[in-house]
């Protein structure tokens, strides 16, 4: 158990940070690959971003923007902010350096959410764009794409675009997670309180 133990905090230095885990050789590939796919949402963001901002259409029956629909509004801001998130944390990885404690936190965190805001974006948008092309008798919205066909064709593309900005984010949440859990132990006070719980089950079993 010792020796195990040995073996995983090798590679551990310190800074007043916090530990160091100093980068191997082994770990470039996962570097380059977790760069690629802080790149590749940045194009991906851009261009949903720029169709949907683009997408109007006016006709007999009168005008549809994007702007008139909420869900699409949101789709736009938040491909807008993962596209500058994702172009700033890019710079940051392409860069070697020692990866903290507090990075590779701040990495998990931040990637989590951009993860669940997209894909919360792409989710509505979705369902409005279901509601467009199908209507719902319930509530009284009837279906709109028979009417302003190329508005939910562009709007339909932005969306998918969008959905394969949130495949580039799983993987990178995935990525984070492994980095992080995979280098560094969980925090003192919550080790001890584990340890706390299993000898409490262990007692009451004994009992």
């Amino acid at each position: 158990m010792g020796d195990y133990k040995n073996e995983k905090t090798s590679d551990l230095g310190a800074s007043d940070t916090g530990p160091v885990v100093l980068e191997e050789d082994g770990n470039s590939s996962i570097q380059t690959a977790e760069t690629l796919l802080r790149l590749i949402p940045v194009g991906l963001c851009v261009a949903a971003l720029v169709l949907m901002i683009k997408d109007s259409e006016d006709n007999e029956y009168g005008s549809l923007s994007y702007s008139n629909i909420t869900a699409f509004r949101f789709l736009v801001q938040v491909n807008g902010i993962l596209a500058g998130y994702s172009l700033l944390s890019a710079a940051f990885t392409a860069v070697p350096r020692p990866m903290t404690m507090p990075r590779a936190w701040t990495f998990f965190l931040l990637d989590q959410v951009s993860t669940y805001l997209i894909l919360a974006a792409g989710a509505v948008a979705t369902e409005v764009a279901f509601l467009a092309y199908k209507g719902d008798v319930a509530v009284t919205w009837s279906e709109a794409c028979g009417t302003y066909g190329h508005f939910c064709r562009q709007a339909t593309t932005s969306i998918i675009i969008t959905f394969l900005v949130v495949i580039c984010y799983i993987l990178l949440s995935l990525i984070s997670s492994y980095r992080l859990f995979s280098k560094f132990d969980a925090p003192a006070g919550y080790r001890n309180k584990g340890i706390e719980i299993v000898d409490f089950e262990m007692n009451r079993v004994d009992s």
